[in-house]
């Protein structure tokens, strides 16, 4: 999956678009006090209406046209979502994908059949059968309405232009950051619902790991410009904003499907999905000259040998914290050390301690809605990262990946609310791609390596402040 992010990490700065979003702090209370009441490992969607198809969006009067030239919207972003090879073009290649010889491996390897009937790839390749509406053709992979949600309901009132009229009859606010990561968890980290929980057997045939950095998946697959009509529709976008509320939504995803008991274990032993890859994919020695491959870990009490839950998510967490929401960025790093301890005891345990990092972590989620990410909070997070309070804890593949994701994204936030002049990050950019380069192979990570090469992207960033 990662190899994909870095070749996507040029893009954003290509362009250096404004393309995160912020919604209303009552709608972002309103969606994420009932996702979490309920239980967020099942779809975004329940009860969605019928999925119309993409070719009920594409008239030139709407979504369809050749050219960018739309009064209100682009008009071309059906185009833009059908590009054949850029990462914009990704969701409508979704099922394509599945006629390819990597799947057909994979498919043969788990005993599925055709890839391209097998429900354990369909539910994310593709949209639910059960909405799907006389136009819709399975061969669009993931459409506008897999995240616009089902059209039926909105279609009409939606081509009056009136946006808040057509969030009232059903289409999904993704420019409210928890609406958003939502409907993006479920299939880019997992929910229960079929075929969208991609485990180790899955991995293990040969599916690429599962990443999610919600600004930067953004980005990439925004078919939109932030335009003065869009903020006045839907506010000016926060990019910061839209990354620490994706990681925080992201860590209660994992933590909520790491407590179902049909997903946290797999036969005799815990599902190994939710464990840091690379904390036991690493080269193994067995000679008398005993080479120890795997750093200690300061966040995480564990005994040796014992391997680690990913916690990517809850290093970033741990710096946005720090920053932000510093009354709860105690709470929370306490209660992630012992989380980390319970998962080394026992099962019952973990998902007592996951309870209560999940209520945390929802918490900051509130917390980052309300906070503004300025200039100032984004620049010290950044510092932060690449701090001795945090970069000690870049051990594994996975948290040093997210690292500079985030530092990535931070600095693009601070381009787009104008608080960095673009030429000015755009001079940097080689700094960045050495921080990108160090984390390019998995199989050739070294933790020592790429903690240097973040703190040199992180000191040339300084100088722009």
């Amino acid at each position: 999956m990662f190899v994909s992010n870095f070749a996507w990490a040029g893009v954003r700065w290509r362009h250096l678009l404004p393309l995160s979003f912020c919604g209303a702090l009552g709608l972002f209370a309103l969606i994420l006090g009932a996702t979490h009441a309920s239980a967020p490992v099942n779809a975004a969607l329940p009860g969605d209406k019928p999925h119309l198809g993409v070719a009920t969006c594409a008239g030139s009067t709407c979504h369809g046209r050749s050219e960018a030239d739309g009064k209100i919207v682009r008009q071309d972003e059906i185009l833009r979502w059908q590009e054949p090879s850029s990462p914009t073009g990704a969701h409508s290649r979704a099922f394509a994908v599945l006629n390819n010889a990597r799947s057909a491996a994979i498919a043969r390897r788990l005993g599925l059949g055709p890839a391209t009937s097998a429900a354990m790839c369909l539910g994310c390749h593709s949209e639910p059968a059960s909405v799907r509406g006389p136009r819709f053709q399975q061969s669009d992979g993931v459409g506008c309405e897999a995240c616009h949600g089902g059209s039926a309901g909105w279609i009409e009132v939606h081509k009056t232009g009136n946006h808040r009229a057509s969030l009232a009859a059903g289409l999904v606010p993704l420019e409210n950051p928890a609406a958003k990561a939502s409907v993006c968890l479920d299939c880019h980290f997992g929910s229960a619902d079929g075929g969208q929980f991609v485990n180790h057997r899955i991995m293990a045939a040969g599916h690429p790991r599962i990443s999610f950095e919600l600004d930067l998946f953004t980005t990439l697959q925004a078919h939109h410009d932030e335009d003065a009509d869009y903020v006045q529709r839907k506010g000016r976008t926060n990019g910061a904003k839209i990354w620490a509320v994706g990681q925080a939504m992201a860590l209660d995803r994992a933590l909520s499907l790491f407590s179902s008991p049909t997903l946290g274990t797999e036969g005799p032993f815990p599902e190994f999905y939710f464990l840091d890859c690379h904390s036991c994919h690493r080269r193994i020695y067995d000679s008398q000259n005993f080479n120890q491959t795997v750093a200690d870990n300061p966040a995480r009490p564990i005994p040796v040998g014992m391997p680690p839950f990913n916690d990517e998510n809850m290093i970033m967490l741990s710096a946005a914290a720090r920053i932000v929401a510093p009354a709860q960025a105690a709470r929370f790093e306490a209660e992630s050390k012992a989380f980390h301890g319970a998962f080394a005891r026992d099962r019952n345990s973990a998902i007592s301690a996951a309870a209560r990092l999940r209520a945390t972590a929802n918490a900051l989620a509130a917390a980052f809605q309300s906070a503004s990410f300025g200039r100032d909070q984004s620049f010290a997070i950044i510092d932060l990262i690449a701090s001795e309070a945090i970069n000690p804890r870049f051990t594994d593949y996975e948290g040093s990946v997210q690292a500079v994701m985030a530092t990535d994204t931070l600095l693009n936030a601070l381009v787009n609310t104008g608080s960095v002049p673009a030429a000015n990050a755009a001079a940097i950019r080689s700094d960045i791609n050495r921080a990108y380069a160090a984390v390019r192979d998995p199989n050739d990570y070294r933790p020592a390596d790429f903690r240097r090469a973040l703190g040199s992207a992180v000191r040339t960033i300084r100088t722009l402040r």
